[in-house]
């Protein structure tokens, strides 16, 4: 079977568990535990670097915001890391979901952009294309780049007993 088949048959899969997910009275949010509360922020993390860092040869995104929003995250990881050495545990924060929330958002809007571009319903002489990339595109990297940095520097101080215990 090529890969176009398997990439088909794979959505009709993820469509059956999107349909079951949203017809199920299973209460299965609201589950915390320790490995979540490390790696569910972790995941985001490298699914956001990840698709930054790819968004940058096509010219979506800016090398700075990608660095930034890699860099906070490096940031953050190691705040974990010092934390858990210490047995202690740093969920994620409401701002950090948030920033994350909006990490989503950008990463989709360039996204959603460079396959219309791709499937010919737009191309880069469409005035809405060019405004949408130029002009909203810039607003949502800012938006995002904001926030990342905000949420960093937030998150940090809060924990700088870790990185200066002490003091």
């Amino acid at each position: 079977m090529n890969w176009a088949n398997r990439v088909t048959l794979s959505r009709l899969a993820l469509t059956v568990l999107f349909v079951l997910a949203l017809n199920s009275s299973w209460q299965y949010y609201g589950v915390i535990t320790n490995f979540g509360k490390l790696m569910d922020p972790l995941v985001d993390k490298i699914m956001m670097a990840a698709a930054f860092i790819s968004l940058v040869p096509l010219k979506a995104v800016p090398a700075w915001a990608a660095t930034t929003v890699v860099a906070r995250d490096f940031l953050i990881t190691g705040l974990r890391l010092m934390a858990s050495a210490q047995g202690r545990v740093l969920p994620a924060e409401r701002l950090g979901k948030q920033k994350t929330s909006w990490q989503i958002i950008t990463v989709i809007f360039f996204l959603a952009l460079l396959s219309m571009a791709e499937l010919r319903y737009a191309s880069e002489t469409s005035t809405w294309w060019l405004r949408a990339r130029d002009e909203a595109g810039p607003i949502l990297v800012w938006i995002t780049v904001a926030l990342t940095i905000y949420s960093g520097l937030g998150f940090t101080w809060r924990n700088r007993e870790l990185i200066a215990p002490n003091q």
